[in-house]
């Protein structure tokens, strides 16, 4: 019997659970599922469950020293504290998380003792670097020349479920997406050129997107797009753009609270405890007995028939209602605001789009070819979300080429290794997770001066 012990069981955890419990029997393995409150979830599975606090390093040791490969599904800045476990232990760790630097500083550690710490095996971070090393391999596998490459992800509500102004719902941290692109300029390469983008300049400078059967999508650029470079091999490709997707319209809205001063979370707002809403917003605004409504439209000149004012009187950001905290940072009193306007409902169904492009030169005829590969993913229902979906999934798919000895690399990797990318990808179309793919050649696109 093989032993697998899971920290977390969160949203994001449910199809993980799911899948490794499904197959436990098959392959004799024992699951153990710990987190710091009871899930139901485990509960429905029959699942070995305890109630544990990740910084109790006693009580963490104690339930990593039993087992065979530890999955850590907790969010990002405890992965550190589970990594001390298993380095101590000598324990196999798997996340769905960015590689972070603290991890990055134990390789050789690993290394030496024979283990494989997989991060990056989610969704995005995880499906994006598969999927598109898929495509980049093969097409310096045929000999031609990649010149361009660009990759856009969302997580977005389904067209059913799509009842209000903004097309958009909450299916995952409410949080990352208030702070979305703060922490430094967005960064990549056009043309061979080194660009920036700064956060105040963010989210009005976009791409528009069409998708097959799905219709057109926005995205704007992601903090930093050159460190994909040296992770999949395009050292000399000329451009290499990555970035978020947005129904069309979101950014051009979103970017009023960016301009205002209201995404801030680094200062604490006075009184916020007696304040509305309305309030709120007008402590961004200069004072003029007008109302705070219009101020906002001149300030940020927004014209009376803009599609952005039906989004913003949506929200409920001019309403006389309190915000209820006791303190809190623009951008914490914007999550509240979201998580209430933006809450995906128990019937709603959330949507993964994901979609790169790839131009190459062919090597036989030297013509232009521009290459796209998508993925839409629907959710099944408020709970068994398409993000949970594809978060989970691959690193459930992994988990299982490991303890059936079919991942044999040892150290620290992302799933850009074909050995590693291509049976988890094979599985995951029995889930209706299936790229498709298009080209168009000879295509003829005009560039000003970089």
């Amino acid at each position: 019997m093989k032993n697998i012990l899971i920290f977390g069981a969160g949203r994001s955890s449910v199809f993980l659970l799911t899948y490794l419990a499904e197959r436990a029997s098959k392959y004799n393995w024992h699951i153990k599922v710990v987190d710091a409150e009871e899930s139901g979830l485990a509960k429905s599975l029959k699942l070995a469950f305890s109630i544990l606090n990740v910084r109790d390093e006693f009580a963490r040791d104690q339930e990593v020293r039993e087992a065979d490969l530890v999955i850590s599904m907790l969010p990002a800045r405890f992965h550190k504290l589970v990594m001390q476990s298993c380095l101590k232990y000598s324990k196999s760790l798997f996340t769905a998380s960015y590689e972070s630097k603290e991890i990055q500083q134990v390789e050789e550690d690993v290394k030496s003792k024979g283990l494989l710490f997989l991060n990056e095996c989610g969704l995005d971070p995880g499906l994006d670097h598969m999927s598109a090393m898929r495509v980049i391999n093969q097409i310096k596998k045929e000999g031609h020349q990649l010149q361009a490459f660009e990759s856009f992800t969302g997580g977005l509500v389904a067209p059913e479920s799509d009842d209000n102004p903004w097309h958009y719902k909450f299916s995952w941290n409410p949080r990352n997406v208030v702070l979305a692109g703060q922490g430094g300029p967005a960064k990549f390469i056009q043309k061979g050129k080194v660009k920036y983008i700064p956060y105040n300049r963010l989210f009005r400078r976009t791409e528009l997107i069409e998708i097959d059967d799905y219709g057109w999508f926005e995205g704007y650029a992601n903090r930093d797009s050159m460190s994909y470079i040296d992770k999949y091999g395009l050292q000399e490709v000329p451009t290499v753009f990555r970035g978020t997707l947005r129904r069309p319209g979101f950014c051009k809205a979103w970017n009023v609270f960016v301009q205002l001063g209201a995404t801030s979370d680094d200062h604490y707002i006075d009184n916020v405890e007696d304040m509305t809403y309305r309030e709120f917003i007008n402590s961004f605004l200069y004072y003029h007995p007008a109302t705070v409504d219009l101020k906002l439209y001149h300030s940020m000149q927004i014209p009376m028939d803009s599609e952005i004012i039906p989004k913003l009187e949506w929200l409920g950001i001019f309403d006389n209602r309190k915000i209820g905290l006791k303190r809190a940072t623009p951008a914490q009193v914007m999550e509240k605001l979201l998580s209430e306007k933006w809450q995906l409902m128990p019937e709603d169904k959330d949507m993964i789009v994901m979609w790169h492009k790839f131009e190459y030169l062919d090597r036989d005829t030297k013509e232009k070819v521009e290459k796209n590969s998508s993925l839409v993913v629907i959710g099944e229902s408020g709970e068994k979300t398409a993000m949970a979906k594809t978060v989970g999934l691959p690193l459930a798919v992994a988990a299982k080429l490991f303890l059936t000895d079919k991942l044999n690399h040892r150290g620290i990797y992302i799933p850009t290794h074909p050995d590693i990318y291509e049976p988890i990808l094979d599985e995951l179309e029995s889930f209706g997770i299936k790229f498709t793919e298009k080209e168009k050649r000879a295509f003829v696109q005009s560039y000003t001066e970089a």
